[in-house]
């Protein structure tokens, strides 16, 4: 893997850099790292492209001798090999600008950067895209991947605010991807790494002002207060510049064993209509909840407080609603899985993401994922961190598995509901993320990769 280094190296311009294992100093340590403990690897090399050209040569380099390869955009895939490997590790930090077009009311983004960067680069302009909702997340997978956002339900997935993708091929070719390309366009959109390697994503801008919203915590003899104003939040709101996501949590570490309940509340406007959040409000000190600016909001929840340290797993169902009764259950999961398992220092978080039908129905073209906007279904998402050396790995995966199975057979649905590949683990089926659309999507894989050259890459794969 060296002589792929070192080739890449030197065919390749003074815009970018290949850095190699053993360096201390950065940028590899930098280049390879990972939110999650157990989704780094020690790669040959770290390449860092500085242009859509560079990237290329790569690929060709790449696709030629076989070698291992991944792409790394903000490092928060939980899926060991997703985003990491012993081969060759793209990391895309030099794609990191930021052009709003006022005329077109578009923003360019290079698919290096995290949410918090782009948010502040557009703050003068009084302009937004959609995009995360915490602090940290990068740019290229969420967007890739579907993207929930705190406007979501005003203007739909961030697929569907994407006007156009640069890409490069696998065969090395750097295109602009956009409408008029419609099944690549179509793949593109929430079919994650199979088609090429996104530079820049073009999306649709809109208007922002400051908002409201904050993290509420909720101690132990709140949490049936939390329960009851989510499943009230989730049945009755249909003001889409409303949102809530609630998390049910259990922290272990430190001679530290209790639960952790918080809500984190949106509201797209300087202030809610009156009543909208006081059942969450009500005895609860509320002053981390305030008008503010969105990065502000933004940067409130951090979630690369805890980056590389502990072990990492995501996993998944999607619900068509959130009764108290299944939001009970939840919580009660979390304290079951949260004292049972071997955390060592970490956590379990069950987290509560309501959204209105009109995430689904904003745009007439057609994406990737999810595998049918019929439902109106919301993400449900479970997320296991701890500490060790590997050994429990097996033991945290089985029981993010069986959490999973016990919330989906107490949802009061059975409907068979897209799953949210950014949350899915890495053996999840293919058609239980996008449904009959999957054979499509491989028949555009074989034509735009006929020589299987993002298959050397980890990741979802038609």
């Amino acid at each position: 893997m060296s002589a792929v280094c070192l080739e890449i190296a030197s065919s390749v311009s003074l815009a970018s850099g290949v850095f190699f294992n053993g360096l201390s100093t950065e940028p590899y340590p930098k280049d390879i790292s990972h939110f999650a403990v157990s989704s780094t690897q020690v790669a040959a090399c770290s390449f860092e492209p500085g242009t859509a050209e560079d990237v290329g040569i790569a690929l060709q380099i790449l696709g030629r001798t076989g070698c291992s390869f991944a792409v790394k955009g903000g490092g928060h895939s939980l899926n060991p090999g997703f985003s990491s490997t012993s081969g060759v590790q793209i990391a895309m930090f030099r794609f990191a600008d930021v052009t709003y077009d006022a005329a077109a009311q578009t923003a360019t983004i290079g698919a290096g950067m995290i949410w918090d960067d782009v948010y502040a680069a557009l703050e003068p302009y009084d302009v937004n895209v959609a995009g995360g909702r915490v602090s940290g997340i990068g740019v290229a997978g969420f967007t890739l991947g579907g993207g929930y956002s705190w406007h979501a339900n005003q203007f739909g997935l961030t697929i569907d605010m994407v006007e156009a993708f640069q890409l490069v091929l696998p065969n090395g070719t750097v295109t602009n991807v956009n409408a008029s390309q419609p099944d690549l366009f179509f793949a593109l959109k929430g079919g994650f790494n199979n088609f090429g390697i996104v530079t820049h994503f073009t999306f649709k801008a809109f208007p922002q002002s400051q908002v409201w919203g904050g993290t509420l915590t909720y101690s132990s003899s709140q949490v049936d207060q939390l329960t009851k104003a989510t499943a009230e939040f989730a049945a009755n709101n249909t003001d889409p510049k409303a949102n809530v996501l609630t998390s049910y949590g259990y922290f272990q570490g430190g001679g530290v064993s209790q639960a952790v309940n918080v809500a984190i509340l949106f509201y797209d406007g300087p202030s809610p209509p009156g009543g909208l959040f006081d059942s969450f409000l009500t005895n609860n000190s509320n002053t981390s909840v305030f008008t503010r600016s969105f990065l502000s909001l933004v940067q409130s929840s951090d979630a690369n407080s805890t980056w590389g340290l502990s072990r990492s797993a995501f996993n998944t169902i999607s619900v068509l609603e959130y009764p108290e009764d299944f939001l009970k259950y939840m919580a009660n999961q979390s304290t079951t899985w949260g004292t049972q398992l071997p955390l060592n220092y970490g956590y379990v978080t069950f987290n509560v993401e309501p959204v209105l039908p009109s995430v689904y129905n904003q745009t007439t073209s057609p994406s990737a994922w999810p595998g049918s906007r019929e439902l109106s279904f919301s993400p449900l998402s479970i997320v296991f961190g701890w500490s060790g050396d590997g050994t429990t790995d097996d033991v945290m995966v089985q029981g993010i598995k069986e959490s999973a199975a016990n919330l989906r057979a107490n949802t009061p649905v059975k409907e068979q509901l897209s799953l949210y590949g950014n949350y899915a683990l890495a053996d999840t089926p293919l058609e239980a993320m996008y449904g009959v659309k999957v054979e499509r999507l491989a028949r555009i894989k074989k034509v735009v990769d006929p020589k299987n050259v993002m298959g050397l890459a980890g990741g979802f794969k038609f």
